[in-house]
């Protein structure tokens, strides 16, 4: 009777060796908007794209403070990530009362991915269905993880999750080279195209994305809207796919003026915009 009902339970395995929730978990991330995250040696950039899911609500914060060296952008359900980070919070005060120092990234981030996966294998809990990217910085340099919903963790020079994520993936794949001796400014530049990557043709404006800086001498913290806006309009971003639209009109126009050099001259007679009308 329950034959094939392997999804229904989160410790029920297929006989393909698959749990079915938390594939579903692993969906929910790529559903969700895209979050991005680059880093260099001294610096880690975080960038997300807000969609609001009526235009009569506000977007849901999707990059999340942690401490002064650690943050998170989030991709999946909201309220899990929340959960999550407010988590990791707990667990970098509680090391820093501790040891009087920072929470290095590293065990961190091990802390989460096993929480995650202890609800891979609870038969009264589900998987957390979000994604995270941790960026931060400790005393072995800057760092950038993305944790699954499976448990899994990877660190990464440059990644993307979310919905239409490819897109930005095939971005960076074609820039992660020169990441590591980048400068903040074209970190931050190369976050904002991989996010207007994302958008598909939508214009890309600061009220529609978000931007986090964590870097040497640079605690975390959320770029406002007005500096970001300047960044985009810096870096000429809006710009770019305006650019080859003029082309083909300049190219019109000259063939155009050639076919007219070319014509003979219309019959005096005929009024400008008569002849069109009576043909």
């Amino acid at each position: 009777m329950f034959r094939n009902q392997y999804d229904t339970d989160v410790t029920t395995w297929s006989p393909a060796g698959r749990l079915f929730q938390v594939e579903y978990a692993m969906e929910a991330v790529k559903q969700g908007s895209a979050a991005i995250g680059l880093r260099s040696k001294t610096h880690v950039v975080l960038a997300c794209v807000n969609k609001a899911n009526s235009e009569l609500s506000s977007h849901q914060k999707k990059i999340f403070k942690v401490d002064d060296h650690i943050g998170v952008a989030i991709a999946g359900l909201t309220a899990d990530g929340r959960v999550l980070s407010r988590y990791m919070r707990s667990e970098c005060i509680n090391y820093s009362f501790t040891y009087e120092s920072p929470l290095p990234v590293g065990r961190l981030v091990v802390q989460l991915a096993d929480k995650a996966q202890v609800c891979t294998q609870r038969s009264w809990k589900r998987p957390y269905g979000v994604g995270l990217l941790v960026a931060g910085l400790d005393e072995s340099g800057a760092h950038l993880y993305y944790n699954c919903p499976s448990g899994n963790y990877f660190e990464y020079q440059g990644f993307a999750i979310g919905s239409r994520s490819q897109a930005a993936k095939t971005y960076l794949e074609r820039r992660f080279e020169s990441f590591m001796d980048s400068s903040r400014d074209d970190l931050i530049k190369d976050a904002l195209i991989a996010v207007r990557e994302t958008l598909q043709g939508e214009t890309l404006k600061s009220s529609i994305c978000t931007v986090a800086v964590v870097g040497v001498g640079e605690a975390f913290h959320i770029l406002d809207q007005e500096t970001v806006q300047q960044l985009i309009d810096a870096f000429e971003i809006v710009k770019e796919p305006e650019a080859p639209a003029a082309e083909p009109d300049a190219d019109a126009a000259a063939d155009q003026g050639g076919d007219a050099a070319q014509d003979p001259p219309a019959p005096p007679a005929a009024p400008e915009g008569a002849a069109p009308m009576d043909i």
